[in-house]
């Protein structure tokens, strides 16, 4: 399997795997926990890795989502525990996560093997979350260690697809509507929202975009060992969407 067919082969799990953590209702119930309020522990814990920095820069990071949203729940969340703080609990709630949903007979320590070398390989241009991700202390049993590679892979490929969307001419709205219409609120956009009927043709082209720029970070990995990357990574994928 080459660099460009593991993209392409590893797409689904990397972008699907660890954003159904960042769905659960239990991740926000430890947030509530810590002394979040809610989608602040999204916020502060997926942005602190960026440090104490200013909510835009958590907001270019993000993409997606409505500026000021982004500001009133990072400067909400950031009260808790600070950036840092936020970070670690965030990566601990994750964590347990992957031990709760990775399944016994599924061999972790090998994904996050493969997985790790990826991540250690890749470079951090255009992907800042991902490169504060990788500072991130790592956890010790094979199953929270895989999902944090497959995070950072996550935060890796979001970041260069949020440049790919952007280059193909899409606003963040835009792009949100054309793609999870159902997720624009959730994102902190508020109706009239732009019609966006012409728009679905550029996001073709922003995945091919996204495949091509993250290609090169499974180059470290030989033809089998991509193609067994890709096995894991569907077969935790299936597991963990059922």
């Amino acid at each position: 399997m080459t660099p460009d067919e593991a993209a392409i082969a590893t797409a689904p799990g990397i972008s699907t795997i660890t954003s159904l953590y960042m769905l659960d209702g239990a991740t926000y119930r430890q947030g509530v926990e810590d002394g979040f309020s809610g989608f602040d522990f999204y916020v502060a814990g997926r942005g602190g890795v960026l440090g104490e920095v200013d909510s835009d820069v958590v907001a270019s990071a993000f993409v997606f989502f409505e500026p000021g949203t982004v500001r009133t729940n990072w400067e909400s969340g950031r009260k808790v525990r600070g950036a840092a703080g936020a970070a670690q609990l965030w990566a601990d709630a994750l964590h347990r996560w992957g031990e709760d949903r990775v399944p016994a007979d599924l061999d972790a320590a090998r994904l996050a093997e493969l997985a790790g070398r990826v991540v250690d390989g890749a470079s951090v241009s255009g992907a800042p979350l991902f490169a504060g991700w990788r500072r991130l202390p790592l956890p010790s049993s094979p199953a929270a260690l895989a999902v944090h590679h497959l995070n950072g892979l996550r935060e890796l490929r979001g970041g260069l697809h949020g440049g790919a969307v952007l280059a193909s001419g899409l606003r963040p709205l835009e792009a949100v509507l054309v793609r999870q219409p159902h997720m624009a609120a959730i994102f902190g956009w508020a109706e009239p929202y732009p019609d966006v009927s012409g728009l679905a043709d550029r996001w073709p082209q922003a995945d091919a975009g996204t495949d091509r720029a993250i290609a090169p970070a499974f180059a470290g990995l030989d033809d089998a060992e991509r193609a067994e990357l890709a096995e894991l990574v569907g077969a935790l994928h299936a597991a963990t969407s059922s």
